[in-house]
């Protein structure tokens, strides 16, 4: 006897949405980069570049400033992560969990200043170069990842925790093989948005001697050339889409396979 469409898809575990890796996930977005790129190489082939813009682009200081973006990108997301992650689950714990709004005040007092203002007060405290521009990147993109790591730590059913502590579980055992386990797609969030917000702001090292991107931008700005705005600007927005990209693969990837079927 054959089985009816409503016993079939009652034996056939449902695929979440959103949670595979398809090919349009895999091929929609790169592809649509790549043709960014490509007609913007081909724009620059036709177009008419007076001597300051030739200079500007020659000698390999597209690439440079390219490597330094990334480079930027990398450290401080790096340095977000060792820091927001650790400091969330230690402000969700009983003997701290009292400062968790004092962190998150500070934190959206970094927010709400302005990103040029932030990273001038830094030069003038630690001088221009990479450093004060790593800083203010960092400042500036630790909110999301702390929020989500405190939102997605308390988060977790506080039965099923004491079910794993009566289990004979450690508190660090609880947390490493329960708690941040679950709290694993909303810490990915947070790490999504920190490294499209990183890549944004490192354009604005540029103004404190830390290089990038941001370079090219400001002295297309400074100095009315639009081929180096341009430039600037499409490289930049193609980064931020290709780490976008890669961000969400990594949630998809990185999600433990035992939440999907409750999503």
């Amino acid at each position: 006897m054959s089985e009816t469409p409503v016993a079939a898809a009652a034996v056939e575990p449902a695929t979440p949405p959103g949670r595979r890796l398809t090919w349009q996930r895999l091929t929609v977005l790169p592809t649509f980069v790549v043709a960014m790129l490509l007609a913007t190489w081909l724009w620059f082939r036709q177009a008419d570049l007076d001597p300051v813009s030739a200079n500007a682009l020659s000698r390999g200081q597209v690439s440079t400033a390219l490597w330094q973006h990334v480079r930027l990108t990398v450290i401080s997301t790096f340095l977000v992560l060792v820091t927001a992650i650790p400091l969330g689950v230690l402000l969700t714990r009983r003997a701290l969990r009292k400062a968790a709004p004092v962190a998150r005040a500070i934190t959206d007092v970094g927010r709400a200043t302005p990103a040029v203002g932030l990273l001038a007060l830094l030069v003038l405290w630690l001088g221009a170069g990479t450093r004060a521009a790593l800083i203010g990147i960092v400042l500036y993109a630790t909110k999301p990842v702390l929020a989500q790591t405190i939102t997605g730590l308390r988060a977790n059913d506080p039965a099923l925790l004491e079910a794993a502590r009566g289990t004979g579980m450690s508190p660090l055992g609880v947390l490493a093989r329960v708690e941040l386990p679950l709290a694993v797609p909303l810490i990915l969030a947070g790490v999504r948005t920190a490294l499209v917000l990183d890549v944004g702001t490192a354009t604005l090292a540029a103004f404190g001697g830390g290089g990038g991107l941001g370079v090219l931008i400001t002295t297309g700005i400074s100095s009315g050339r639009m081929p180096l705005l341009v430039l600037g600007s499409v490289l930049t927005v193609a980064l931020a889409l290709l780490v976008d990209w890669l961000a969400s693969l990594a949630e998809v990837l990185l999600r433990p396979r035992g939440l999907e079927a409750g999503t």
